[in-house]
């Protein structure tokens, strides 16, 4: 008896909650607290998607990224490669081999923005060799680094908004705040140290609120990767894309996310083996998920120019 008259007033505050997104209001701590502690999955997804709607109405967009490995970076651009962004990912050894990594990026992405590491990364390589976070990162820019590729807000302590100031001031956009790890799948905590980073900063256009880490023993449910996107775009407002990773969590997850808050779509292939034919590949499969959930599929490149066709070697279409 307790349980349903339990379950009745949860029913009654989601509606209040979903009265009020209606109108526009912004939501706090404690509503994100019971959207998660909820199970009705289709009035926080049309919440999430009302307010994703509002945002940008139907327009969707992708990223196509190449990547590479700070220790593995390849001698010449490999073949069927059409890419908005080349990203370096892993820690790099040091301050020359990140320079190094960026260099060589730079020489094989004809013209595509190159990003690269965490901001927690640069910041160990900064204190490794005994330089400012600001030196390091403007040598990776003179080396023709164009963003920072992440800031986990996770991880990213106190200082955090003085490390992102400092990698600005160097001249490299930080513009995508992502989770390392997220132990609780009910967490509310990233979600709100991205919109309290927004608050400090600014400048910050997407957030990816599932985590780049998993459990392999408790690995979180589709389930929860929904009301953690939807959570997070109704949390966050201050920040104008809400993103969810095409590699990583597979297209039938991301395609669940652009309607439940989602408005953007990192990490899809770049690469092309021409095997399957141009109907199966990855930019139609992108262009055709986006479309099936009645949604406008936009290309975009690592710094946001929208129209960019993957080519390279010069400015794309606005």
């Amino acid at each position: 008896m307790e349980d349903d008259q339990r379950g009745v007033e949860s029913v009654s505050a989601l509606d209040g909650l979903a009265e009020r997104v209606t109108a526009g209001a912004t939501i706090t701590e404690a509503d994100a607290r019971l959207m998660l502690a909820s199970h009705d999955l289709i009035a926080i997804g049309v919440m999430g998607d009302a307010v994703r709607r509002r945002l940008h109405g139907a327009r969707t967009t992708f990223v196509r990224v190449f990547e590479i490995h700070v220790n593995a970076p390849p001698a010449g651009r490999p073949l069927h490669v059409s890419a908005g962004e080349f990203r370096i990912i892993g820690r790099p050894a040091s301050f020359e081999a990140a320079v190094k990594a960026v260099g060589a990026a730079s020489a094989i992405a004809s013209g595509v923005p190159v990003t690269g590491f965490s901001l927690i990364d640069l910041q160990g390589v900064a204190s490794e060799s005994g330089q400012r976070l600001d030196a390091v990162c403007s040598a990776l820019r003179s080396a023709g680094l164009a963003a920072v590729a992440e800031v986990p807000v996770d991880l990213a302590g106190d200082a955090a908004a003085d490390a992102v100031n400092a990698a600005r001031s160097a001249g490299l956009a930080v513009t995508r705040l992502t989770v390392h790890a997220l132990p609780d799948a009910r967490a509310i905590e990233p979600a709100v140290r991205a919109r309290d980073l927004q608050l400090a900063t600014g400048g910050f256009r997407v957030f990816a609120p599932l985590p780049r880490t998993m459990s392999v023993t408790e690995p979180s449910s589709g389930y929860d990767d929904v009301k953690q996107v939807a959570m997070a775009r109704l949390l966050a407002a201050n920040i104008e894309s809400i993103q969810v990773d095409w590699a990583l969590y597979g297209p039938k997850l991301a395609q669940v996310a652009l309607t439940t808050g989602a408005d953007d779509v990192d990490n899809v292939a770049a690469q092309e083996s021409g095997a399957l034919g141009t109907r199966r590949s990855s930019l139609e499969e992108i262009r055709g998920n986006i479309r099936a959930a009645g949604l406008e599929p936009i290309e975009r490149n690592a710094v946001f120019e929208c129209g960019w066709n993957g080519a390279g070697g010069g400015a794309p279409a606005e």
